[in-house]
């Protein structure tokens, strides 16, 4: 099959509402790995140390972890269009203020204010698209798919090449760029229908009760503390320019999406979600551990190596993640979400603390060790997951328009 043609219509015939949403949720994406590149730099030109700077991840998500409980009661009580155009303008404002910082702290509370906004715009950008799109959900899937590994890739690249010039650059450009995408929004996008059923704030707890989305978000808790060990504390160790750690992550977003996209489905199909998850979260601790043992060469081979891993782990916890309970798919996915973005937080936070009490060594072993405690999971939880994982397809990962940050 055509990579664009999804059997009932191109992905690239869509309406003006569906191009204005899906580029703005490119960019909404690239602000995650945006300021990978320019950590450094921002530790240089705030004099902060790596500790400090690693918390723009930990505010960030430990916001984005919390307003899981709080998209679906908002988007279900003023509709799509407004909860996009609320999640927007939060950006817009916290990343320009993020660009004129005067401080390390008032950065740090800045991106809190963006990992708020950022929630709001991604948790319901796809139901608009799949809403908004012609040629069936599968094509709007695959849309936002790539939307979604476009933007992972092209982060850390802006970062780098506006941050040559100036730390505070990636953050004003991607408060224009986000700018634009409100004003198109605003423009392409009508209003659209609200859930049948208003989403209290507790629904998404009440969901985690079912053991096996409990069992997932479990092990994509650890999981996700090793992820964002090598996204958040990988830049320091490599000390290299923008440029160039900019280049590093930018080949590691482009694995990430291919492998999310086309290689993890073609893996379940030949062996299954949890075996393929199992020895996926196996070769990523044995990957960290190398890369922070080995030469630097070898650190930078296996830091792009990981988006691989990282790209397969996503897709499959994702499809999990929303088809292993009885709960309505955006409910299951705000709960799976609450849990494991606090892992995200956690990690840009104890990763330089553990290396200031011994050495830059010890965080990619921890990272190691949490991924194998993800996997052990999911061997103990098996039989849980078991029935569900066989009979997921790789579509049913977003259908109901929740994939959430899932990838």
């Amino acid at each position: 099959m055509d990579p664009i043609d999804t059997g009932s219509g191109s992905i690239l015939k869509q309406p003006k509402a569906v191009w204005a949403t899906a580029g703005a949720s490119v960019v909404a994406f690239m602000g995650i790995g945006l300021v990978d590149p320019i950590l450094p730099s921002i530790a240089q030109g705030l004099d902060a140390t790596a500790g400090q700077v690693s918390l723009l991840f930990t505010s960030y998500f430990l916001i984005t972890a919390l307003a899981m409980l709080v998209t679906g009661f908002v988007s279900s009580r003023i509709g799509g269009r407004r909860t996009l155009l609320l999640g927007l303008a939060l950006v817009v404002v916290f990343a320009g203020l993020s660009g004129t910082s005067g401080s390390v702290g008032e950065l740090v509370g800045f991106r809190a204010g963006w990992g708020l906004g950022n929630a709001l715009f991604v948790s319901t950008a796809l139901a608009v698209i799949v809403g908004a799109a012609a040629g069936g959900s599968a094509a709007a899937i695959l849309l936002y798919e790539s939307a979604l590994g476009l933007g992972m890739a092209c982060g850390p690249l802006l970062g780098a090449l506006l941050g040559d010039a100036s730390w505070r650059y990636p953050f004003l450009g991607t408060a224009a760029l986000m700018a634009v995408g409100f004003l198109c929004i605003t423009a392409f996008l009508g209003e659209q229908p609200r859930p049948a059923r208003k989403t209290s704030l507790l629904d998404p707890l009440k969901a985690l009760g079912h053991g096996g989305l409990a069992s997932t978000a479990m092990s994509a808790f650890f999981y996700n503390y090793t992820f964002f060990t090598v996204l958040a504390f990988t830049p320091f160790v490599l000390d290299m320019s923008p440029y160039r750690s900019g280049a590093v992550f930018f080949a590691w977003g482009v694995l990430l999406a291919v492998f999310s996209v086309i290689v993890a489905p073609r893996l379940q199909k030949r062996f299954g979600s949890l075996t393929v998850l199992g020895g996926s979260l196996v070769l990523l601790a044995a990957d960290v551990l190398v890369l922070g043992h080995g030469s630097h060469t070898t650190a930078v081979v296996c830091t792009v190596l990981s988006g691989a891993l990282i790209g397969v782990n996503n897709t499959v916890y994702t499809e999990l993640a929303l088809g292993v309970s009885d709960a309505p798919r955006p409910v299951a996915s705000a709960g799976y979400n609450f849990v494991r973005w606090f892992a995200a937080a956690a990690a840009p936070y104890f990763a330089p603390k553990i290396a200031e009490w011994s050495d830059a060594r010890m965080p990619f072993t921890v990272a190691a060790v949490t991924a194998v405690l993800g996997a052990l999971v999911v061997l103990v939880r098996r039989r849980a997951l078991t029935a569900e994982a066989e009979e997921l397809q790789p579509s049913h990962a977003t259908e109901d328009g929740v994939g959430v940050f899932a990838n």
